[in-house]
């Protein structure tokens, strides 16, 4: 178990520099441009690729860090520059999150290298749980998986909806029932490998912010899956599935939730570098912009907006550098995870627009990012839990009743 500290070591320190230049250099001249075309920004995804920041070895190192802390530090870093573009960088870590939290060991070091390729071959990880009637409310997934013993294969058949990545990917993690019976709890994660047949792209959502993300549905019409793709095991899933219907109820998370809930802090410095972004463009503007002959920063009513922004965007950052470690020592003990992400998403939606008002009309503009910043910060409050979900775990955990 690591020491909790606020003071990064030199690793971190050269990791945040590191990704904060690619993001001041590369990404943000780009953001703009690639929030316009509402494309998926391959050309940057693959400079990410080359320099090691999209890649296997980063997460890894990442994930490896004891102190939990270098994930979101470099996170928060890479959406400063820009969300969208982060996300695109950003979104096949979700698969491989998927991945590792139900696999085997063997089929980690199968499947997550093919979520991300080579830096000379970029390859995605998708990521794909939510359906057109199953958002929130992850325990009502229509999605089926059979099994055909036969020929040890699993056929799955569904929709998902709202896929980062959904049909660009090359690796699909599909969440599906095996026993709708039993809920949440007779469900199974399984790998789509590169090329099945029956897998495709539905329709391709025009989103609010994080446009250059792409985000689309995945068709799954008798999609046949090798049984090995079943992430964890037959074995595992029968033993699983039989104490759920001994019992009537079991303790065991779904696999949709224990990915959400190890990617919640990172989720968090998401909202956070948005936040940041916004918060430090304000505060030069209100430095540099001048009414009734002096700079705005020298009225109460910006200076004190200003004060609230950092002192928000701060508490926030505590809380994901709490949970983040607490993740890798020990465990959440009152749902801190959700707690980091349910604050750092609203106060990124706040401080962007306390941002917009700021720069007045200028700040409505899209000649200014201040406005790309307040559409991004939005979807941080709905997607990997909406904020409402997150209260509901927070209050479950700290009443110890299943509050509905």
């Amino acid at each position: 178990m690591s020491e909790f500290s606020l003071h990064l070591s030199e690793d971190q320190i050269q990791i945040q520099k590191w990704v904060h230049d690619f993001a001041e250099n590369v990404i943000r001249p780009a953001a703009h441009e690639w929030d316009e075309a509402e494309e998926f920004p391959w050309p940057i995804v693959q400079e990410a690729a080359q320099i090691g920041l999209y890649g296997i070895d980063f997460l890894m190192n990442a994930f490896g860090d004891q102190s939990g802390l270098t994930l979101p530090v470099a996170i928060e870093e890479l959406f400063w520059g820009d969300a969208g573009i982060g996300m695109a960088i950003m979104g096949s870590a979700l698969a491989a999150a998927g991945i590792t939290g139900n696999g085997t060991p063997e089929q980690v070091m199968e499947w997550v290298p093919q979520c991300y390729g080579t830096a000379d071959k970029v390859q995605l990880g998708a990521f794909c749980v939510s359906e057109p009637d199953a958002g929130s409310d992850v325990s009502s997934l229509r999605t089926r998986a059979v099994y055909d013993e036969a020929t040890d294969e699993w056929v799955l058949n569904g929709t998902k909806a709202w896929i980062t990545n959904g049909g660009i990917a090359d690796v699909h993690v599909v969440v599906a029932a095996v026993d709708p019976e039993l809920k949440g709890r007779g469900q199974a994660s399984f790998v789509v490998p590169p090329g099945t047949k029956g897998l495709s792209q539905g329709q391709k959502y025009k989103k609010h912010g994080i446009r250059a993300s792409h985000t689309a549905e995945v068709v799954l019409d008798d999609v046949r899956v090798p049984g090995r793709c079943l992430l964890g095991g037959k074995e595992k899933l029968d033993a699983k599935l039989a104490r759920a219907r001994e019992v009537g109820r079991s303790g065991e998370k779904q696999p949709a939730m224990s990915t959400f809930e190890a990617t919640r802090p990172a989720v968090g410095a998401q909202a956070l570098g948005i936040a940041r972004a916004a918060y430090e463009y304000a505060l030069d503007y209100a430095k540099e912009r001048r009414a009734f002959g002096k700079p705005i920063i020298m009225n109460q009513a910006i200076a004190f907006k200003l004060a609230n922004m950092i002192t928000e965007i701060d508490a926030s950052r505590l809380l994901i550098w709490r949970a983040a470690w607490l993740a890798r020592n020990g465990g959440y003990t009152n749902a801190e995870g959700s707690m980091s992400k349910y604050k750092a998403s609203e106060v990124a939606v706040w401080v962007t627009e306390e941002a917009i008002q700021i720069l007045g009309g200028y700040g409505y503009t899209r000649e200014y990012p201040v406005e790309r910043w307040h559409r991004d910060a939005k979807i941080h409050t709905i997607f990997e839990g909406t904020s409402e979900i997150q209260q509901l775990v927070i209050s479950r955990a700290i009443s110890g009743l299943r509050i509905e």
